[in-house]
């Protein structure tokens, strides 16, 4: 796995969503380098690593992990956005916390798919019948998904920079749309559901409330499932807070790794 290892001090793990590779946290590297060890991987199937490992969230958890034991790391703040809360749910799952000091999850269900009494997946209703279809349409349709999947990544309803959006449009039209698929297919099959109301370290929710993946019936879910769980609102946030409203966003961070 590529890994970006910068800074000193307390470890501060940023993990990355599904199509949007580590670059993504570079505001986060530049505010905190100077204060703390970010370490910025490349989940498989995206950016550096590519097809170097399985294509699966269990083998990025494991990847992390492996990491974090190499350089003995410990006190770590675990930050994961979308697909990367899943893996760090699944790190913490498979392999412990003993390594983790607190997780921070940016706008993520514990489930994606919609079904089976189950309706706080994607906002847009995907149910794992759909998802056969949109899987297939990640490869066949993907000369024009960039720009789209760049567009629901912020709140429909704000400006956006235009360099911000034309940032996330170039680096998204990075990734290979068949890698890609196998980490959605992954993604899609998890389920925390049972998991996360065991989960042994705190837990902070960065909740986007203007976000076009998520409701607030995710962030009922948590509050009403996770003892302890700490909710941040981002009201002028879409699904990337740590984009849309970086200081506030910094500001969850720095308590954190401040503590």
């Amino acid at each position: 796995m590529f890994i970006r290892d910068e800074g000193a001090g307390r470890p501060l793990v940023m993990i990355h969503g599904w199509s949007c590779p580590g670059r993504f946290f570079q505001g986060q590297v530049e505010a905190f380098r100077s204060r703390a060890r970010c370490i910025v991987p490349d989940l498989p199937g995206h950016g550096e690593t590519g097809d170097r490992l399985p294509r699966s969230i269990e083998a990025g958890a494991d990847a992390i992990q492996a990491y974090l034991e190499a350089h003995d790391l410990t006190d770590v703040v675990l930050c994961g956005w979308s697909m990367g809360a899943s893996t760090a749910y699944s790190l913490v799952e498979r392999h412990g916390a003993e390594r983790i000091s607190s997780v921070v999850a940016i706008d993520m269900t514990p489930k994606v798919l919609n079904g089976d009494a189950w309706t706080n997946g994607m906002l847009n209703g995907l149910t794992a019948e759909y998802n056969v279809n949109a899987l297939e349409a990640i490869v066949t349709e993907w000369a024009s998904a960039p720009g789209r999947i760049a567009a629901q990544l912020f709140a429909a309803d704000l400006p956006v920079d235009p360099e911000l959006m034309a940032f996330a449009v170039k680096e998204i039209g990075k990734q290979d749309p068949v890698f890609l698929k196998a980490m959605w297919a992954s993604l899609t099959n998890q389920d925390f559901r049972s998991f996360l109301p065991e989960f042994p370290v705190p837990l902070h929710l960065a909740a986007g409330l203007r976000s076009q993946l998520y409701g607030p019936g995710v962030h009922r879910w948590y509050e009403e499932n996770v003892p302890g769980v700490h909710l941040h609102p981002f009201e002028n946030s879409g699904h990337s807070p740590h984009l849309e409203e970086p200081e506030k966003f910094n500001g969850l961070l720095m308590e954190l790794v401040g503590r």
